[in-house]
This record gives structure tokens, C-alpha cells and sequence, in this order.
């Protein structure tokens, strides 16, 4: 992957005001030739987000929380793949979402003879024909919604980064800072060469330029990383039924788990439960 000078190596000496802490080296392919993220040793606290970054970011570094997970699994232990990973301006959003579209939702649309097969012409032309759950031929990127962001993206980021530290109890407590060399929020996951998607896609920057899209529609920055999830706030979701159902479909072909083994198990519901006026999404993959 293309990369802007890392300032990580100099960290020590940079400034910065950090808590105890480790820088992580180690990938599947042994230690790499320079540090990819640092994270604290301990919680994160509700300032830290804000601090790190607004301090963080004139050397080139973009805070995100990471968490352990039920397994305790933090960044040391996550099978980072830098050398697998390329660039996610290389990749166009559209022709990424489409690949995965034909290879993820084509047995639901082939099994329902949505390609014309069982003789019977179909409607390709938008999500939803094809088939009862909405699974046609790929119908294209969603357009941004109409309505206007109500609140600057990095201050919706933060306030989602308050709600999760501010209760320890609940299934993110314990998540803790980490600081990436990144110049954008969608860059995060391949700078480090996350392989949370692994099964599902090997070169994670295919993904981020997904992410990279969703930042220019949706106002979305990666706020969450663990060993195989994801966690992204929306400062500007759908606001109608059509917007998020044409959202549902690059969800789907972004990581299909989120609908084939998670409830509701059903597009459309998907969409309305999970995308529409929602300012989080989630993600994990199997």
C-alpha cells in the first residue's frame, strides 16, 4: 500500500500527551519493518477521542477505538496483513460492490430464477427485483440522501466515541484508544492491514474504498475496530424507506453476514431496522 511518512516510529518524542501504551509490529508475515497503530494499555476515557485527535492529526495520525472482543483479542493478536493490502484509491466503489454483489447474492437470485431461467422476464434494473428478499442483479451505487448533515462528521464520530466510554459495562466497555497514520477515516483499516474480513475479502483496501464512498455520501467514519468488527458512525443516514433499501444493497455486498446470519435475516427489514435515520452501523464477519 502507498503510504505518507509514518510517524509512529518517532512517537515517543512527538508531543503527544498519551496514556501508557504499546505500538504493534507483529503480522502473519512476522514483525514488519515499522510500527502500524499504537494503542493504550488501559479504557479509554469519553476526552480521549476528541485530544487525541485534534492533536494527533497534525502529525498525520487519526484515532480509533479498539476492543478485545469476547475473546480478548487486541491489536497484537489480530493477524495484521500490510503486505496483502493495497491501496484504496486504486479500487473504485462501484466495481468493488458489484464483484461482491454477483458472487455473494447470486445463488439467492439464481435459486428464485430471477435471471430469467425459469422463463420469466425479470427486472434487473433495481434492488429488490428478482427475488423475495431484494436480491436482483447489482442495481449500482445509492445516491447520497437529500437531506443535509444535521452535525459535523467527526463531532458525530465523538459523540458515538462518548456514548461507548462512557459505560464500561456494557458490551464495549474496555474498548481503548489507538492512534493509525491515516489522512482519512475509511484509510484506517488498510493502513493497519486489517484482516477482520478475511473470509470474506483478502485485500481489506477494497473494502475501505467502499468506506471512502460511504464518507463522501454519508458523512461515515470508522470509529470501532476489533478482531472481525466493525463499528462506523453516520453523521447523515437515510431519512426514507427508498434511500435505505438502496443503501441495503452495498450493505449486503459489504459483509454479507450482517444479513445472511444475523437477525432478521431479511433485506428489506434490514434496511428498515438498521439503516433508516440510523447513525450507527455494524459490522462483523464470520
Amino acid at each position: 500500500m502507498a503510504t505518507l511518512p509514518n510517524p509512529l516510529p518517532d512517537l515517543a518524542s512527538s508531543g503527544l500527551d498519551l496514556p501508557p501504551g504499546s505500538l504493534v509490529d507483529g503480522t502473519l508475515d512476522g514483525p514488519w519493518h515499522e510500527p502500524l497503530l499504537w494503542y493504550a494499555d488501559g479504557p479509554a476515557a469519553p476526552r480521549d477521542w476528541t485530544a487525541l485527535r485534534t492533536a494527533g492529526r497534525r502529525l498525520g495520525l487519526l484515532p480509533v477505538l479498539v476492543t478485545g472482543g469476547a475473546r480478548d483479542q487486541w491489536p497484537d493478536a489480530w493477524d495484521l496483513h500490510p503486505g496483502g493490502t493495497s491501496y484504496p484509491g486504486d479500487h473504485d466503489a462501484d466495481e468493488v460492490l458489484a464483484g461482491y454483489w454477483t458472487d455473494y447474492a447470486h445463488e439467492e437470485v439464481d435459486s428464485n430464477g430471477s435471471d430469467g431461467s425459469d422463463g420469466s422476464s425479470s427486472d434487473d434494473s433495481k434492488a429488490g427485483s428478482g427475488d423475495e428478499d431484494g436480491r436482483g442483479s447489482w442495481p449500482g451505487l445509492a445516491p447520497a440522501p437529500a437531506a443535509e448533515s444535521g452535525e459535523d462528521p467527526d463531532e458525530a464520530a465523538a459523540g458515538l466515541v462518548g456514548v461507548i466510554t462512557a459505560d464500561p459495562d456494557s458490551w464495549l466497555g474496555g474498548a481503548r484508544m489507538a492512534l493509525v497514520p491515516a489522512r482519512r477515516s475509511a484509510d484506517i483499516p488498510a493502513s493497519i492491514g486489517w484482516s477482520g474480513p478475511m473470509n470474506h475479502e483478502n485485500d481489506v483496501a477494497r473494502l475501505c474504498a467502499v468506506l471512502r464512498s460511504w464518507e463522501d455520501r454519508y458523512d461515515a467514519r470508522v470509529v470501532v475496530l476489533g478482531f472481525d468488527t466493525m463499528i462506523v458512525s453516520v453523521g447523515r443516514p437515510p431519512t426514507t424507506p427508498e434511500e435505505a433499501r438502496a443503501l441495503a444493497a452495498e450493505h449486503y455486498a459489504f459483509c454479507p453476514d450482517n444479513i445472511d446470519q444475523s437477525p432478521p435475516y431479511d433485506l428489506e427489514v434490514y434496511a428498515q431496522k438498521r439503516l433508516l435515520d440510523q447513525e450507527v452501523w455494524s459490522f462483523w464477519w464470520d
